[in-house]
């Protein structure tokens, strides 16, 4: 299927070599569209931009082999391509400096300007981190808030689960092109979003996961969102840097506490410090952006009562790590009785087993 004329136009104009974000707006601005500034000399364009720009459009070879790609991949079922004047493109990254002029996208495209809300955290998210953000993520989906993330594992991955699973769905806005999964772990959750959501690139097809594109990637999830929650997050971690262009762009960013004992609570306790609304629901946030609820709030169902051994198994348990020699001597059990009290209890998701021979409650 040939591309249409004006969408060859942005692509050619984009991927002409040395045509920098600055450049490209500053040609837009003069000539008045990309067919424009294609036909314009190489002289007009230096006197637009005050600097040289290579201009092979005499040898398009280089750019032929792309076009036909983009082409057969918009010729797949969901595949858009979004310009800066498509009246789709989401408008809040138009408040980002130097937006994308260009955005591929595959799913539904509708999410992309819908009010929406980003949660990022580790990917190398504990259990509780993982439930936290998925039960966030559909509260606050059921309320009317699409669900932005990264599709990265852990914190991301919940969170995108977490939208799915609510009435508003959710959002990935990814580092690579949009014919590449990556992490490949999370193909199957990828192709979900594609077809009940959406997900968005501003990279070219057949880009790889290439670590600097990863906090450009993390500009347009803080964009997209009326606020940004970290639910987990070491001092080091780029749901930090997520969270920072949140706050720069005018959003509210929050955080969930956490163990004073954990590294994966550090990067929280540090946004709380420095500002970020500290929180313990979804109606926090809720309240804080002043969004009205448009969906009623899921019924809780009543949990089973769990046998007395187990129950006062669990009072020793706190929300803090604790060995299991602690809990032999606190409990008066041996080791045997207390790994099957203790396996018990995970498998009924109360508590959660931690690297080192700690456990820890979860509920």
């Amino acid at each position: 299927m040939p591309l249409d004329p004006e969408l060859e136009s942005w692509l050619r104009l984009v991927h002409t070599p040395g045509m920098g974000r600055q450049s490209l707006y500053k040609l837009l601005n003069h000539f008045g569209s990309p067919e424009a500034v294609l036909n314009a000399c190489r002289d007009e364009w230096m006197a637009v931009t005050g600097r040289a720009l290579t201009d092979d459009r005499q040898s398009p070879s280089s750019i032929e082999g792309y076009l036909s790609r983009v082409a057969d991949w918009l010729g797949e079922p969901g595949n858009r391509l979004l310009t800066l004047a498509d009246s789709d493109y989401p408008q809040a990254l138009l408040e980002v400096p130097a937006p994308p002029p260009l955005l591929y996208a595959k799913g539904r495209v509708i999410w992309s300007n819908h009010p929406s809300f980003a949660i990022v955290g580790s990917r190398n998210a504990t259990g509780q981190g993982k439930t936290n953000a998925q039960q966030f993520a559909h509260a606050l989906s059921d309320a009317g808030l699409t669900i932005v993330s990264g599709l990265a594992l852990g914190i991301d991955a919940a969170a995108h689960r977490g939208g799915l699973n609510g009435a508003s769905r959710t959002v990935a806005v990814v580092g690579t092109g949009l014919d590449t999964v990556y992490p490949s772990r999370n193909h199957d959750l990828a192709h979900t979003i594609a077809t009940e959501g959406l997900l968005l690139s501003e990279f070219p097809l057949g880009t790889p996961p290439v670590a600097a594109n990863f906090p450009r990637r993390n500009r347009l999830i803080a964009a997209l969102g009326k606020g940004c929650l970290v639910v987990e997050a070491a001092v080091s971690s780029g749901s930090l840097i997520t969270a920072r262009l949140a706050g720069e762009q005018g959003r509210e960013v929050f955080a969930i506490p956490g163990s004073i004992h954990s590294p994966l609570s550090k990067g929280c306790h540090a946004l709380i410090r420095q500002g970020a609304k500290l929180v313990e629901n979804a109606g926090d946030i809720l309240e804080e952006l002043q969004f009205l609820q448009t969906a009623p709030a899921p019924v809780v169902e009543t949990e089973n009562p769990i046998p007395s051994a187990q129950a006062e198994l669990l009072s020793l348990i706190g929300f803090e790590p604790v060995t299991g020699d602690a809990l032999i001597a606190a409990h008066g059990s041996d080791a045997g009785q207390l790994a099957s009290a203790l396996t018990m209890l995970e498998l009924e998701g109360y508590v959660e087993q931690l690297p080192g021979g700690f456990w820890q409650r979860v509920r």
